[in-house]
């Protein structure tokens, strides 16, 4: 087997869940076990692969049992609910993984790191709470919520009022050195779950962590780069990227630069729910120092890097 190099996969956390008939553990463990076996197959090529995923809508089940059971049991904490997710994610991950390393007879072992991201406590985000996260609560309950948590609200489309909070770019990886470690250790690495869990640094060194949610696009960027992984892959929902996508114009692309994807994102080809923070942290990926990066979704993957299909992001 040929050494490729370390890669870095991030994982949509919808990818877990096909649609809303398809969302219990055991439909979201089913949907691990086919992402899973792709990223075996990078495995079986050669990559040392860290998995990072998103846990948006995981998130918002946790806020959502803690706030129908506060007349009975203490409320969780959003970063605390970032890291029941990481814990729950990464199991199924290490239990798909385990599966398909002894199924195919690879000696190998996946382990999870419980990750914090650093985040700067000036951010602007915090300014600015623009991510809506938990349920859908009357206009009455929203704004006790404001009064008595401190929460900021907003009305959400029409369809009811919705907590939002800060989203914030992390600056560092509190446990990159170790993930590190582990990969050179052998080791497969989930870890970055849900962009980390945001945490501040205090005047004395000591963290804490804070109420927001980090873009797992971002935060598995950085990740990359302080690891120095050869390659970012981002895992989605299609094939490759379009430029008007959904329209008559629609054109797939097969690569772009770092300049031609800076461009049409000033022609505003990418929504900002969706593909724009993909191509930004790819972008940032590569202009600090990363090679190349890889936009497709899991069943193409093995496919995208002998250059069959999927959408290169190249300096």
């Amino acid at each position: 087997m040929t050494k490729q190099g370390i890669a870095v996969v991030a994982v949509g956390g919808n990818s877990l869940i096909k649609n809303k008939a398809n969302q219990t553990i055991k439909d979201q463990y089913n949907c691990a076990i086919e992402t899973m076996t792709h990223i075996v197959d990078m495995i079986e090529n050669g990559w040392d692969v860290v998995i990072t995923h998103g846990n948006g809508p995981q998130v918002g089940f946790s806020l959502r049992r803690s706030e129908l059971a506060k007349e009975v049991l203490h409320e969780v904490p959003l970063d605390y609910c970032g890291a029941n997710t990481q814990g729950k994610i990464g199991y199924m991950f290490q239990m798909a993984l385990h599966n398909e390393f002894k199924r195919r007879g690879i000696n190998k072992d996946a382990v999870t790191v419980v990750t914090q991201a650093i985040v700067d406590k000036h951010d602007p985000a915090f300014e600015h709470p623009s991510k809506p996260i938990g349920s859908f609560m009357s206009e009455h309950e929203a704004k006790s919520r404001r009064t008595k948590d401190g929460w900021a609200v907003v009305e959400d489309a029409g369809r009811g009022w919705r907590r939002v909070v800060p989203s914030p770019r992390p600056i560092s990886i509190v446990e990159a050195e170790a993930i590190h470690g582990l990969i050179d250790a052998g080791f497969t690495v989930v870890g970055v779950g849900g962009g980390g869990i945001p945490v501040i640094e205090l005047e004395d060194g000591t963290l804490a962590g804070i109420e927001a949610v980090i873009d797992k696009d971002f935060g598995s960027a950085l990740l990359a780069k302080l690891i120095e992984a050869d390659l970012f892959v981002i895992s989605t929902a299609v094939e490759k990227v379009a430029l008007d996508f959904n329209t008559p114009n629609q054109k797939w692309l097969d690569q772009m630069t770092v300049s031609e994807a800076k461009q049409y994102i000033t022609e505003g080809h990418f929504a900002s729910g969706s593909m724009l923070p993909k191509i930004q942290a790819c972008i940032q990926f590569i202009e600090n120092g990363g090679k190349k990066a890889l936009i497709t979704d899991p069943e193409h993957i093995s496919d995208a890097l002998a250059g069959k299909t999927g959408t290169w992001i190249l300096p």
